[in-house]
């Protein structure tokens, strides 16, 4: 639960057209996200905010509101005096006291027509990307855009995409957990005896309906070693936490069963009369993942590609990232088909249908805008 580090009255999430923020009703202090900040004031002067938290330019201040943990205050040049911020480095929220934000809002919206933005506006835009400058030199050698966590640098080694402007969740995703948790204990229990589990509870789908059916769920929480399990926990918990928090646990859950059936009937229709046992809950991902960069479409992912030791990371939008995955998973349908892969492509393409069909069903159903939105105060002045 957040709570107002000012007031310890409880926040209350607000949705806007540019995300969501948390606001508290008794004295108007907001923490907003720093992935939703750079969407409503220019993008290098949140960038110069992080870079000064991170570089220790600040003090202890309050307790941030998420996570309970002290924050850092950084002091940011504001119409010609400084104003301390509270920025909590692990959350990634900014506590902006009441008045605060509206101070912040110099970057007007294309739709109100053009215009110059004032002189200290420009000068504190312009003090920000010099202050990036020579942060962003010394990334050169790795394409200047390395995530700000270092732990992510292990699963892109492995040709992982990672997120690189985490998305706040609201609630802690029980489902994706959950999920994830039963398939670690299934692997731990099963391991010894591996391939004998496999053969008996494995989809096979000459047999489909064999055990009653049963194969049709225990197949999804079976992984043929450690790297394939890793490889569907990574991609579950990365995308599965703010599919589930958009979605609520009950219409996540039913994503994830459906996206894992008609994966698994659709590998039964590419050959019905295989004896080979599918394994790994990857269609059930594979909805998550379709969902997730519709609904998200601009997200961040990072690449990292290597050379011998040159490293560059490269950066697109999870909608662009779900096209190149898709172009891939035909591909290997193709192959597929034709015997020359064992991966199953077509229980990813059935997982990956079923989650661009539940965005279609369901991507107005929590798009309500408030009076509290950022949209309002860009439009009416008064009520800065």
């Amino acid at each position: 639960m957040s709570v107002c580090p000012k007031c310890n009255q409880r926040l209350v999430r607000t949705k806007t057209e540019d995300g969501f923020f948390f606001r508290c009703r008794q004295c108007d202090g907001r923490a907003i996200g720093l992935s939703v900040l750079r969407r409503v004031i220019p993008r290098d002067y949140v960038t110069g905010l992080w870079l000064k938290a991170r570089r220790g330019e600040g003090s202890p201040g309050q307790r941030c509101p998420i996570c309970r943990r002290p924050m850092v205050e950084v002091s940011v040049p504001v119409g010609g005096e400084n104003v301390p911020l509270d920025l909590c480095a692990g959350c990634q929220f900014v506590w902006f006291d009441p008045h605060e934000f509206e101070q912040f809002l110099v970057q007007p919206r294309k739709e109100s027509g053009p215009g110059p933005l004032p002189q200290p506006a420009r000068e504190r835009i312009a003090l920000a990307k010099m202050e990036t400058a020579a942060e962003r030199a010394r990334g050169a050698d790795f394409g200047g855009g390395a995530p700000e966590q270092s732990w992510k640098w292990i699963p892109a080694l492995f040709g992982m995409p990672v997120e690189q402007e985490v998305n706040p969740v609201r609630c802690w995703p029980w489902i994706t957990w959950g999920l994830a948790a039963a398939m670690v204990l299934t692997f731990v229990f099963t391991v010894a005896n591996l391939p004998q589990v496999v053969e008996k509870f494995g989809l096979v789908p000459a047999d489909a309906l064999r055990h009653g059916g049963i194969t049709l769920i225990t197949g999804f929480f079976l992984h043929a070693g450690l790297f394939h399990l890793i490889g569907n926990l990574y991609f579950l918990l990365v995308f599965g936490d703010n599919v589930e928090d958009h979605l609520g646990p009950w219409r996540y859950w039913l994503l994830v069963a459906a996206a894992a059936l008609v994966g698994d009937v659709l590998h039964i229709l590419g050959d019905p009369r295989s004896v080979v046992p599918c394994i790994g809950a990857s269609g059930g991902i594979s909805g998550v993942i379709a969902f997730y960069a519709l609904k998200f479409p601009r997200a961040r992912l990072g690449f990292l590609f290597g050379f011998w030791f040159y490293f560059r990371w490269f950066h697109m939008p999870a909608w662009f990232a779900l096209i190149g995955w898709f172009l891939l998973q035909l591909l290997l349908a193709h192959q597929q088909l034709a015997g020359a892969s064992n991966v199953s492509a077509l229980a990813h393409l059935g997982g990956a249908g079923v989650g661009v069909a539940a965005w279609l069903l369901w991507r107005e159903s929590r798009e309500i805008r408030t009076e509290e939105s950022f949209k309002s105060l860009r439009e009416d002045p008064s009520r800065r």
